[in-house]
């Protein structure tokens, strides 16, 4: 019995008496909130007073937590890689089998991907907006993480030089991230099941022998752009790529191909139909190499691999084009927003019909495909040299086909 209450009187307090306690977990939940905004709509689009209507607080109580959004960011970005590298810590037995502890790992890292799923993709999608600093901190906890897979790798592959260990860390951390790239649904235990699947035929792919250094006697091969406006897309997704959207003037993108600002307004409208029509261009190109790869393919699994092939090649000789597409897609409007999405998914669909199996599955494996293109492709500056997109090539078969590849 509560102090002050007389014998007889209500069970229940009158609202306006009701003592209201602040959650434990507030600080977290902020976290957890302010992440999914940011990785569903971009940091620059999300503001402060949104994060805390949707908990149901105000603006200053947030601020009581947090001194500003660029915290926020932080926070919600360190938050993500430390749960992670958390549950493999967790998982890991080092006296394990190289097999065991790999097996462990990736369940440990697949069911904290599947809970973060919404807001996992942050770093990867939004660090350019990170203090060096602060980028370099949270850089430390992935490589920690990676360092943590590496040790069985090593053990498992104890024939293969370092670079490839390390690629097929890349590729194993890039497969599992692909989760939430896409919103496919499956039973967690479904998933979990096939991305083991999916990492231990990445983790048993025989790859290519890596390229040797540039020879400087090599050629540059290609022609300059000549039309103005396809100089402005090129340079467009440059500049998107490395600074972002928001922070990206039409007067930079004007003067990358030597001209000014209003010039610029005769060939697109605005800096937004600057993005949807590198976006349109992008997935024509797609639908373009799906459509070769199908006429020249002997099987099905034959065609999988043939557009994996062009997809990296695309990729790689505009490198920024997935990076953007996934960080600044949410700053298209929303009918430019869905019928990207709907050229985006026909792709995905077509390259995933080519597959075996469940058709979600199925989608699941593509978008492990395409991560191969994005984070493999980052490990290696993108290089564009034959020898480094067959191993490209080889883990993305490995993704699609699995034992089958």
């Amino acid at each position: 019995m509560s102090a002050g209450r007389t014998r007889g009187a209500p069970a229940v307090a009158p609202p306006d008496s009701t003592v209201r306690r602040r959650p434990k977990d507030r600080k977290a939940q902020i976290v957890r909130v302010a992440a999914r905004a940011f990785s569903d709509r971009g940091y620059h689009q999300v503001g402060v007073d949104e994060i805390a209507a949707e908990i149901g607080i105000s603006g200053p109580a947030l601020y009581r937590h947090f001194a500003n959004k660029y915290a926020l960011l932080v926070a919600a970005t360190e938050g993500t890689a430390t749960a992670l590298l958390q549950a493999a810590r967790a998982a890991d037995d080092p006296g394990a089998t190289p097999e065991n502890r790999l097996t462990a790992l990736i369940r440990a890292l697949t069911e904290t991907m599947i809970e973060l799923r919404r807001e996992a993709g942050l770093y990867r999608w939004e660090r350019r907006y990170l203090a060096p600093e602060d980028r370099l901190r949270i850089r430390g906890i992935y490589v920690e993480l990676r360092e943590l897979l590496a040790a069985p790798i090593t053990l498992l592959r104890p024939n293969d030089p370092p670079e490839d260990i390390e690629l097929i860390v890349i590729s194993v951390s890039a497969a599992i991230g692909s989760i939430n790239a896409h919103r496919t649904q499956l039973p967690n235990a479904r998933l979990i099941d096939l991305m083991q699947e999916i990492c231990w035929s990445l983790l048993r792919t025989e790859l290519p022998p890596a390229p040797g250094a540039p020879d400087p006697q090599e050629p540059v091969r290609g022609l300059p752009l000549s039309s103005k406006r396809e100089q402005l897309l090129a340079e467009a997704i440059r500049i998107f790529g490395r600074k972002g959207y928001h922070e990206a003037a039409i007067e930079e993108i004007g003067a990358a191909v030597g001209i000014n600002a209003s010039s610029v307004y005769r060939y697109f409208s605005s800096k937004s139909d600057l993005l949807i029509a590198a976006f349109h261009r992008s997935g024509e190109r797609l639908a373009i190499a799906n459509a070769e790869a199908l006429s020249e393919a002997v099987s099905r699994p034959d065609a999988a691999v043939r557009i994996a092939a062009r997809f990296a090649r695309l990729t790689f000789t505009v490198p920024e084009i997935l990076a953007v597409y996934f960080s600044e897609f949410a700053q298209l409007p929303a009918a430019d927003q869905h019928r990207l999405r709907a050229l985006q998914r026909q792709n995905v669909l077509e390259w995933a019909h080519l597959l075996d199996g469940d058709p979600a599955e199925a989608r699941f494996r593509v978008n492990a495909a395409i991560g191969q293109v994005l984070d493999v492709g980052r490990h290696t500056r993108f290089d564009t040299r034959p020898e480094n997109l067959a191993r490209v090539t080889a883990l993305m078969s490995a993704a699609l086909l699995g034992n089958a590849s």
